[in-house]
């Protein structure tokens, strides 16, 4: 059971081990996407036909009729990564061996549905993942067995992401014939050392510079590519050249001349950037060229590398600097 793209490397390893046979993959219902709105599937829906497996997709997981197909089934093990719907008792009950779910963090820490990312935004230095046999609670079941690795300085939230799903899709094949054999008996979670990771809301991207710009960093890599670390930006872009075609057809008469100067508040993404120890008044723009923007934090500066205007492509400093008077003296918006 599997919906996004986290689970799909645990789906092929599954259906890829001779010694295990894949009888159904249950996911989230096709969801309508882009601009005209076309019914997309799921992530795992996809790589499920592509290896000819049978899909089941309920509105609910407590729907009866779901739950009694799903008994028709008589699955001895159901595994569980990234599914997206809390399943019900009936289900956590109905397979022989319960039901394991691979969940990426090492368990008491960062329960719930953003664990990659909060990880890396509080500056953990290791993380893992762990599978556990479900419960009732939120990611509270026993926890059957563990592995570790550490977060590099580099790493976004999708970088790691990626090594996880792989991490965990080799440690659950390594876990499944120890534990149906009865080798392995699961250990109930520890009391101390629980954290949570809530899911991620667009407002979790804004910056504040009064953070030091360590935490500010991690920040920005946990919440790349979504929902991006921004500021919002007092200033002037320069106009794109006009439209001369488009013109032609009087729809741009009122258009800007190409170059000329036009002011008002941008949202800026910044992609890439480093810390620096410089200070100044927070959120002040201390430099602004090749080299990068500086802007000084509650402790120390970031240089921005890579940033991006609201509706603009993601530019190195160069190019973003020839097109928008940002300079020295500027400041972002707390």
């Amino acid at each position: 059971m599997g919906t996004a793209e986290l689970s799909c490397a645990s789906l092929e390893s599954l259906a890829g081990d001779k010694t295990l046979s894949v009888v159904a993959v249950v996911t989230q219902p096709d969801k309508p996407k882009g601009r005209d709105l076309k019914l997309q599937p799921s992530p795992v829906k996809s790589l499920a036909l592509k290896l000819n497996l049978p899909v089941l997709q309920p509105e609910r997981a407590r729907d009866e009729q779901f739950i009694s197909e799903l008994r028709g089934l008589k699955p001895d093990l159901i595994v569980v990564v990234a599914y997206g719907q809390i399943l019900p008792q009936t289900i956590l009950d109905l397979p022989k061996f319960g039901c394991l779910n691979v969940h990426t963090s090492l368990l008491p820490k960062y329960r719930g549905a953003a664990p990659i990312q909060w990880a890396i935004a509080n500056g953990e230095s290791e993380t893992g993942v762990t599978v556990m046999k479900m419960d009732a609670g939120l990611d509270t079941g026993p926890i059957i067995s563990q592995r570790r690795m550490p977060i590099s300085s580099t790493n976004d939230s999708a970088a790691l992401h990626d090594l996880l799903a792989l991490l965990g899709a080799e440690l659950l094949l390594d876990t499944i014939p120890d534990f149906v054999a009865g080798k392995i008996q699961p250990v109930p979670q520890p009391a101390d050392d629980v954290s949570h990771a809530p899911k991620i809301k667009k407002e979790d991207g804004r910056i504040d510079w009064n953070l030091p710009a360590k935490t500010i960093l991690n920040r920005l890599r946990a919440f790349t590519p979504w929902p991006g670390a921004f500021t919002h930006w007092q200033g002037a872009r320069k106009a794109r050249p006009r439209d001369e075609e488009a013109e032609t057809r009087g729809r741009a008469a009122h258009a800007p001349v190409g170059g000329e100067i036009l002011p008002g508040m941008h949202l800026l993404k910044i992609w890439k950037a480093e810390t620096v120890e410089l200070s100044g008044g927070t959120g002040e723009i201390l430099l602004a060229d090749k080299t990068g923007i500086v802007v000084a934090c509650g402790r120390d500066a970031l240089r921005i590398l890579e940033l991006q205007l609201e509706g603009g492509r993601r530019m190195n400093v160069t190019e973003f600097l020839a097109g928008h008077a940002l300079k020295a003296g500027d400041k972002f918006e707390k």
